[in-house]
């Protein structure tokens, strides 16, 4: 079933609403991410945080208050009209919230530890729904008094990918009329000092693809789309297919010839009823670790042995984890989106020093566009541990 995606609330590193953020996106702006200290011990490292003040958590819902929560909030007030007028169609009890995070409020939560295990009590703010994964969803449903389906994915770095085939999934099913669906995550030190241990963070703005890269930059975001099945409003922009798998090749490394990926890649072609040549701009997953920039190479040049304009957009993000899947679609749903007047794609950035022993792939360059001509069909690739896969096809729908 085709799934229009009618309205979109965003915020990122690359700007506080989706007009900012498609302004320095397009441009292949990184200066996003900023190298700073106090998140890993005597480390200072690119992280690719939002700067801009936050909407505060009201009152009445003061024990749901986390970063992670403010964040959501900043995106879904972008979209609150469209919000409002599903509610008005279809009732609060048949409109669903299905979200994707890997941190929820875990950073406040990790703080309030630490002050008890310090002082023997929880400091005012600390409340231990916040750093339940679930915490997202419900904090949005409770804010929009929605009684529909109402949960979190947790899937690592393909959670809001996840959210995405999920809520499609309920309206095919028929269990909601719109889906708020996308994903949320935070930075915060347990995850910079997580893979920071895993030795897969660089100190340096990442480098996807080049023979140099040597890790990834951790970002923060928040990505809210509106799902339903019918499309509204100036454009006609859908979820085409999906396509996830799982490899189980290793708790952390990828499956190094791609084959979990190809099959995800291939399974959403076949979903949308494509084929490799319909697409016409693949975002990458693209992290700039040794491995996955690897094996994907490998696994794009198996599904498209033709090449297809592509790039990865982390180096001017960050990586999000579980809100990277959602942040990637949008990213896409951007370049179709009719304020994007010249068609732009985004562009990749790196040092332009390939990695020779990897396939070589068709990079966007500064300036380079999209056809004029509809349909035109968009992927996504989100890869994560566990070998869990998800690719996204977003396109003009009928």
């Amino acid at each position: 079933m085709t799934a229009y995606l009618n309205a979109l609330g965003l915020i990122c590193s690359l700007g506080d609403d989706r007009a900012q953020v498609a302004r320095t996106l397009f441009a292949g702006d990184t200066s996003g991410v900023r190298t700073e200290s106090g998140w890993v011990p005597e480390r200072s490292l690119p992280v690719a945080g939002v700067r801009s003040a936050l909407p505060q958590i009201p009152v009445a819902l003061s024990e749901q208050s986390s970063r992670n929560n403010q964040l959501l909030l900043a995106a879904a007030l972008q979209i609150e009209t469209e919000i409002g007028q599903a509610i008005a169609q279809y009732g609060r009890e048949r409109i669903g919230v299905i979200l994707g995070t890997s941190t929820s409020g875990i950073d406040e939560a990790s703080r309030g530890i630490a002050r008890y295990l310090q002082d023997e009590t929880f400091p005012s703010g600390y409340d231990y729904r916040q750093q339940e994964l679930s915490a997202p969803a419900s904090f949005l449903a409770a804010w929009l008094d929605l009684s529909g389906p109402t949960y979190v994915i947790s899937t690592a770095c393909t959670s809001s990918a996840r959210a995405l085939l999920s809520a499609r999934r309920l309206l095919d099913m028929n269990l909601c009329d719109a889906v708020l669906c996308g994903g949320v995550d935070s930075l915060c030190k347990l995850t910079l000092n997580g893979f920071s241990s895993l030795e897969a963070v660089s100190s340096e703005r990442c480098n996807p693809f080049s023979i140099n890269r040597n890790g990834i930059n951790i970002g923060e975001a928040a990505v809210l789309f509106l799902m339903t099945r019918e499309a509204t409003g100036e454009h006609r922009i859908a979820l085409l297919g999906a396509g996830a798998s799982s490899d189980a090749h290793h708790i952390s490394a990828p499956e190094p010839s791609g084959r979990g990926a190809r099959h995800a890649m291939q399974k959403a072609l076949d979903n949308a009823q494509l084929r490799a040549g319909d697409i016409d701009y693949l975002n990458l997953h693209g992290t700039a670790t040794l491995h996955n920039d690897s094996m994907e190479s490998l696994a794009v040049n198996a599904v498209f042995p033709e090449g297809v304009p592509c790039s990865s957009t982390k180096p001017m993000t960050g990586h999000t984890l579980g809100a990277a899947g959602a942040l990637e679609a949008a990213l896409c749903w951007l370049a179709l989106s009719p304020e994007n007047r010249d068609r732009q794609l985004p562009p990749h950035v790196w040092d332009g020093q390939a990695d020779t022993s990897l396939p070589a792939l068709r990079w966007v360059e500064p300036g380079d566009s999209l056809r004029q001509d509809t349909p035109r069909r968009l992927m996504s690739n989100s890869f994560a541990f566990g070998g869990n896969n998800v690719s996204l096809i977003i396109g003009d729908g009928a």
